[in-house]
């Protein structure tokens, strides 16, 4: 429902619109690395398909990376999500999967980058600018929100909403460290995202939501439908998320759109969509008090909080629709399908 997922999913969408048609091929959900094991199958089976052009995600690419260059396959565009190794991993994981999304990506033809900020990175790492192309993701999530139940603030000064599985890189801890020193009257937080794709984080993050600083300051709402969280958005006076390592931040441009200033980390591509002190607040990175102040100040500031909300909104105007995003990439892949026919 989120991220990489959510993206190709709307853009699947729109390929009518767009004169095309887009097929999935999906990679075994085995343990890592034995899905590249599939590799030759895959990609024997986008053979027999014949399409015009392959759209590899950035999440696969490392595994058919080792089976690359393969005779009668058509031009091959990756759709970077993340950067080469991905953002979930460390180690001898990390730079195993590193060297296969490399290698994979020495066969594209284009490298479609889902932000600037992601962009920057990999034209620092040496990948040719020439090859890059930003297509970011829309802002709207869905067209027909379906609204929460009851007043989201339960009796406190501010409604803080925020969206994202839990896993590490999103600071949820942190999140809930910075709200566990406000006031008790300062704010209700509402998670929304999926709390089962890690579960030793989840558990240190059960652990922490019992301890009584928290007590009743907190709601879990786990998986939500896409017209579900533009329900929360809409209903929300905050949005935060504490990630340390976001390649565009899709919620946080659906939180601006629907009209919240926004808080997290001043790292990854959130500098790319708001500015500190004006669309919200990007406070320096693990700076929990930072952090904190920042959610005191929306709660508590009604005129700061109305003033940042309308520049969210205002800002998000610029950032471009789900029609925009597929009728871009719609058009490179085109350009590249023409360019190998010449």
């Amino acid at each position: 429902m989120t991220g990489g997922y959510l993206y190709h999913r709307r853009v699947a969408d729109r390929a009518a619109a767009n004169d095309a048609r887009l097929d999935f091929v999906s990679v075994p959900t085995w343990p890592f690395p034995l899905p590249v094991a599939a590799g030759p199958r895959l990609l024997r089976e986008l053979t027999e398909k014949r399409p015009d052009a392959i759209l590899l995600d950035s999440i696969a690419a490392a595994f058919v990376g080792p089976w690359l260059p393969r005779k009668n396959l058509p031009p091959l565009v990756g759709m970077l999500h993340q950067p080469p190794g991905g953002i979930d991993y460390d180690g001898l994981r990390r730079y195993a999967q590193k060297l296969l999304d490399q290698r994979a990506y020495r066969f594209a033809s284009r490298l479609l980058i889902a932000s600037d900020d992601l962009a920057e990175t990999l034209r620092r790492s040496g990948m040719p600018a020439d090859l890059l192309r930003v297509v970011p993701p829309g802002r709207n999530p869905a067209d027909d929100p379906v609204p929460p139940d009851g007043d989201l603030r339960r009796g406190r000064r501010a409604a803080v909403l925020s969206v994202g599985n839990w896993v590490e890189r999103k600071g949820l801890l942190d999140l809930l460290e910075a709200v566990a020193v406000l006031p008790p009257d300062a704010v209700t937080l509402h998670l929304v995202g999926d709390p089962d794709v890690d579960p030793d984080y989840a558990a240190r993050v059960r652990v922490r939501l019992k301890e009584p600083d928290l007590d009743g300051r907190v709601v879990v709402h786990g998986l939500k439908t896409p017209a579900e969280v533009v329900g929360f958005y809409r209903a929300a006076d905050v949005f935060a998320l504490a990630s340390v390592r976001e390649p565009y931040g899709t919620v946080y441009g659906e939180a601006m759109a629907a009209g919240l200033p926004v808080v997290g980390w001043n790292a990854g591509n959130l500098p790319h969509l708001a500015r500190d002190g004006v669309e919200g607040f990007a406070v320096p990175p693990g700076d929990r008090e930072a952090l904190a102040e920042a959610l005191r100040t929306l709660a508590f500031d009604d005129a700061a909080r109305e003033r940042m909300a309308a520049a969210a909104s205002t800002r998000s105007e610029s950032f471009p629709n789900w029609d925009d995003t597929a009728r871009v990439l719609f058009t490179e892949i085109r350009a590249v399908v023409e360019e190998t026919r010449t």
